[in-house]
């Protein structure tokens, strides 16, 4: 019998173990920031083992997986079935409260804050550029964690401000360098890494991986083949929802409307087309 959960996210389950943590992906998918009823069937499982894939990619890299084998999981959790697949135990950490957010393309919130003020993460940018640009260099725009409503896009000298100059600099670079490293490997799978974020931790007083990395809740995928300046990508991600939802008149907040049963298939099946796209880039090191 799995006790009630420590913590309940709006798509992960988790158990504090005292010096551990498990984390269990639930098939619930949400969107702007709200959870719909329906799920999407082994989401989860697809999710967990995209990014334990990409954790295992880049070891040279701290990240706080202990392991996925539910054989090694403590008691009440060892060898339980309905968390094999889904769930990875893990070290924990003092969480940084910010997301680290690169971008290699204008979209998202960013191309709303550029049109509405020509600005990114309150940068000024010159006049003119279109939808989908891409950066000649990829670029670093935090965003803030809050523990209750939205994210808070913040400039890089907030961040700095807060975490200190040394600390900023140091996930800087390794959200650039995972960034770059993961776009050139899924460019040669004709996919576009447009952007994604990246979450650390602190054990003692240096930083590790936490969180999920790369996937496609956490990223957006492009289908590189429909890349067109000035319009959006086809996407392997989270954005087909989103690009839904913004379809309806749903004001974003809650209940939220049901989803088709065509939408949640046409998730799971884009999921899994990424999954092995990027088991095959990952096999060819």
């Amino acid at each position: 019998m799995i006790p009630t959960p420590t913590y309940k996210g709006k798509v992960r389950d988790v158990y504090d173990l005292g010096n551990s943590l498990l984390l269990v992906a639930t098939d619930r998918i949400s969107a702007f920031d709200v959870v719909f009823e329906e799920p999407v069937p082994d989401k989860g499982k697809i999710l967990t083992r995209i990014s334990t894939a990409w954790f295992h990619h880049f070891p040279e890299i701290a990240n706080h997986l202990i392991t996925d084998n539910v054989s090694l999981f403590p008691p009440p959790f060892q060898n339980n079935q309905s968390l094999e697949g889904r769930s990875v135990l893990v070290k924990k950490a003092k969480r940084i409260d910010f997301e680290c957010v690169v971008r290699g393309y204008l979209t998202g919130s960013a191309w709303k804050e550029y049109k509405a003020d020509g600005t990114i993460a309150h940068v000024p940018y010159p006049k003119g550029i279109l939808e989908s640009h891409k950066f000649e260099t990829p670029i670093f725009t935090p965003a803030r964690k809050n523990d209750s409503g939205h994210d808070e896009n913040v400039s890089e000298s907030t961040m700095e401000a807060e975490v200190g100059k040394e600390l900023f600099l140091e996930l800087k670079n390794l959200s650039l360098n995972l960034y770059n490293k993961a776009h050139a490997l899924m460019a040669k799978q004709g996919i576009l890494l447009c952007d994604t974020k990246f979450e650390f931790g602190l054990i003692d007083g240096k930083p590790i991986l936490i969180d999920e990395i790369l996937t496609p809740d956490s990223s957006r995928y492009w289908d590189g083949t429909t890349y067109e300046l000035g319009k959006t990508p086809a996407s392997f991600d989270k954005q087909i929802l989103r690009n839904w939802l913004e379809s309806t008149d749903w004001d974003k907040n809650p209940p939220p409307p049901a989803l088709p049963e065509s939408l949640i298939l046409e998730l799971r099946k884009k999921y899994l087309e990424l999954e092995d796209k990027i088991t095959l880039c990952l096999s060819q090191k």
